[in-house]
């Protein structure tokens, strides 16, 4: 494998309200399926061979449209899945910001430390997603390009095992919705490239 592109899915629903939803089922929002659109058109000139992608429908729809119109092959894969964030599921950032304490700011701080109640933790997630970009690198042993659909949590924690950084500092990094980092493993050559989402409308500020 020569370049592996990471992508998270576009806006979904829950994005656009700044709601939590991590392992939950939470399909795009209109804005979302333009920015997949959006993704695949801004991935044309880098001939990307075959598409992999989180089981989750914000997600695998994201790769759906690549897929299709890139004419390549898409696998699902369940290790690329977003973490779990347990009770925080289905609650806005406010709802979480207004509990004693403000759990919220100290799972920015430190998310190892200040992991919400029942989450998984990241260094679980961190294993599973090393783990599966592995395999997707030997599945590709010839000088490709391919690209991987996940998520948010996914993708920094993966960035962060490439770029030695602790789990503790991962939300230092900025993935934004539909944005592309390009890793060369384990050489990390661009992170949340969103130039080809220029004339798109910009989402909020998403959450995880």
């Amino acid at each position: 494998m020569r370049t592996l592109y990471l992508a998270r899915h576009g806006q979904s629903l829950s994005n656009a309200v700044r709601r939590f939803q991590g392992a939950q089922d939470v399909p795009l929002s209109d804005l979302g399926r333009r920015q997949a659109h959006a993704l695949s058109a801004g991935l044309r000139r880098r001939r990307v061979t075959h598409v992999y992608a989180s089981p989750l429908v914000r997600a695998r729809h994201t790769a759906e449209v690549v897929a299709a119109e890139q004419r390549v092959p898409l696998t699902l894969v369940d290790d690329l899945r977003e973490l779990c964030l347990g009770d925080w599921e289905g609650r806005t950032v406010e709802e979480i910001r207004a509990q004693p304490g403000d759990p919220y700011a100290g799972w920015i701080r430190d998310p190892v430390r200040a992991c919400p109640p029942g989450g998984e933790p990241l260094a679980t997630v961190q294993e599973r997603v090393v783990r599966a970009m592995a395999d997707i690198a030997r599945a590709h042993p010839d000088d490709e390009d391919v690209l991987a659909v996940c998520h948010g949590g996914v993708i920094s924690a993966y960035l962060a095992h490439c770029l030695g950084l602790p789990l503790s500092a991962i939300w230092r990094l900025s993935v934004a919705n539909c944005s592309l980092s390009a890793v060369a493993p384990p050489r990390v050559l661009s992170v949340n490239d969103t130039g080809h989402l220029a004339g798109v409308e910009p989402p909020p500020a998403p959450s995880p």
